[in-house]
């Protein structure tokens, strides 16, 4: 429109004033593709914020993710994939769905490149991840207060997490029940979860009843994001049902290449869509949540970061920000596996007639053996005596995992998912090029300090120790991994570098942080240092990683940013009562 009016004002001769009044004409249609809010990334924050900005109609949302939509037409069924539980390892070999990153070549682990697959779909790392709902101990949130995030200490973010729940068990004082994010418990009748948490008992553990409440230490039933037998990502539990209000708009298959600055102001963002570059506008803030790698790398690409590093690809500074992509840490975990001597295990789910009839009970009713994750199981246990809270996790498994499930199982066999939850190793990760296409190099650093290595070899030791014990007497073979011939420590220590893997926990990239230290990338309320109108909203901007799974901190952390981004009072829930063991002289 303001095109053609030009072309008449100067093909007829018409006046300047006319001519300002086509122009006006064409920054008016520039303006109509804005926004109030702009939000980069429709994972598990994204999808959170995209729902909590929209409540109030008077603003405007855009979200844009790189990856497909999660449903299609309107049917969960024919992405069957993303929405069946137990078809979680798939989603990680999918690269449709998914980054497929690597790592650098990693000197701790005999030079191995290791895969982190991330999630490039609506939902994010939750359409893809294993639906363990774990929030992490009191103490991490406390941590982070330490570190400079004013306002994010425990009583700060319970109340978050409680809001952003929906937990079949119904509400209490550490418990949501109403929220958007349906959270189940285990309740699996299979003998090796029950032998399994019979055997931590015995080994001397405690039972708890809630490793998201009171008490953390000791292992359980682990609650689960699956809602009714399918996947209930942040993707089905906030963006989709906000998706009907005409002040969001959710796009996919949507490269952001560039944030567009007005000198240090954030003022929109630049795409690629259908092979076409395009732009577009907030008149109010820009919003990165594209998780720990794609937060650090867009801040880079668009001139925000350190400034030797952006002049080295010729990228114009906007602010010399040195943390951007720093502090970069990561969950570390191996697989303790055990041959199973009956025939019991998720073995048999492989043979291709079980594996159809698996899948045409989900197809048809969403229950049966593809309902759940099967990762029903697990705990917290302090590694030796001392330690203030649990630095070690466990998620059990009927079943056997090689290469990221990428290769089928081998034998009848149950294992643990064992690692430490709060590693001394820190990394980081800087631009390859200039092109967004190409994956940043990650560097993660692992396992570069003395601490890690005698944490992982205690971790193999007390799970022998777990697995050694008369409840699972009646289903104990031989040890497949690391297996019996490994003894000694330096035996053990070689086998946690040639077999140790990623748990998919990439964080803390876009530090949050007071303005003194020279690391932090934001501050408190989220706001990116140095420049105006721009925030990260992810697991990057974590001072440290929590113990435990991340989807649940992202989520809360989430719907803590909307309210800061809103204006609102912060909810704080104050006394709340932790567990703390009797004896911190005594490991159990």
């Amino acid at each position: 429109m303001a095109a053609l009016l030009r072309a008449s004002c100067r093909r007829r001769g018409l006046s300047a004033g006319l001519l300002r009044l086509a122009r006006r004409a064409s920054s008016s249609d520039e303006k109509r593709d804005s926004y109030s809010y702009v939000i980069v990334g429709a994972g598990s924050a994204g999808c959170v914020l995209s729902n909590r900005l929209s409540e109030d109609p008077d603003q405007s949302v855009l979200v844009l993710e790189a990856g497909p939509r999660d449903v299609w037409l309107g049917s969960k069924r024919l992405l069957w994939k993303i929405h069946m539980p137990a078809a979680l390892v798939s989603n990680l070999c999918d690269n449709r769905y998914n980054w497929y990153y690597h790592t650098t070549p990693q000197k701790g682990l005999n030079n191995r490149v290791l895969y982190w697959p991330r999630g490039r779909v609506w939902g994010g790392s939750s359409s893809l991840n294993a639906m363990v709902y774990v929030r992490g101990h009191a103490q991490d949130y406390n941590r982070w207060e330490r570190q400079g995030a004013a306002g994010w200490d425990y009583e700060h973010c319970l109340p978050y997490f409680r809001k952003a729940q929906a937990h079949e068990l119904g509400p209490d004082r550490y418990r949501g029940g109403d929220g958007p994010l349906h959270v189940s418990r285990g309740k699996s009748n299979h003998p090796l979860h029950h032998a399994f948490l019979e055997a931590a008992q015995q080994a001397g553990y405690p039972f708890t009843e809630d490793m998201n409440g009171f008490q953390q230490e000791g292992f359980g039933w682990m609650d689960m994001t699956i809602y009714r037998g399918q996947r209930w990502s942040a993707s089905m539990a906030y963006l989709h049902p906000a998706l009907c209000r005409e002040n969001l708009k959710a796009e996919s298959e949507t490269l952001v290449t560039k944030i567009l600055f007005n000198g240090t102001r954030a003022v929109g963002v630049e795409y690629m869509k259908g092979g076409e570059r395009r732009k577009v506008y907030a008149s109010k803030e820009v919003i990165l949540s594209g998780g720990a790698i794609n937060s650090p790398q867009l801040l880079m690409l668009s001139g925000v970061g350190d400034a030797n590093e952006l002049r080295r690809h010729r990228i114009p500074v906007v602010c010399h920000l040195p943390g951007v992509g720093q502090n970069l840490q990561d969950h570390l975990e191996m697989y303790i596996q055990q041959e199973c001597t009956q025939p019991i295990t998720l073995h048999s789910a492989q043979k291709p007639i079980r594996r159809m009839s698996i899948g045409l009970k989900w197809l048809w009713s969403f229950s049966g053996d593809g309902a759940t994750a099967h990762l029903e199981t697990g705990g917290f246990i302090r590694s030796r005596p001392g330690v203030l809270h649990p630095d070690i996790q466990f998620h059990f498994l009927p079943s056997q995992v090689i290469d990221h499930g990428r290769r089928p199982t081998q034998h009848e066999a149950y294992q643990v998912h064992v690692g430490t939850m709060r590693s001394l190793s820190v990394g980081w990760l800087k631009l390859r090029s200039t092109n967004p296409l190409d994956h940043p190099i990650i560097e993660p650093n692992y396992m570069s300090t003395d601490a890690d290595i005698e944490e992982f070899r205690q971790s193999v030791k007390l799970t022998r120790e777990i697995f050694a014990q008369k409840a699972l007497e009646p289903f104990r073979g031989r040890e497949l991994q690391p297996g019996s011939h490994v003894k000694s420590d330096h035996e053990i220590d070689a086998f946690v570098r040639a077999r140790a893997d990623s748990a998919y926990h990439p964080s803390c990239t876009c530090k949050m942080g007071h303005p003194s230290d020279p690391g932090a990338v934001i501050d408190p309320q989220t706001r990116v240092y140095g420049v105006e109108n721009l925030r990260v909203v992810d697991a990057s901007i974590m001072p440290s990683v929590v113990s435990g799974n991340l989807n649940a901190p992202t989520i809360m952390m989430a719907e803590k940013a909307a309210d800061l981004i809103r204006g609102r009072p912060a909810l704080r829930d104050t006394d709340v009562p932790v567990y703390q063991p009797r004896s911190l002289e005594t490991q159990r």
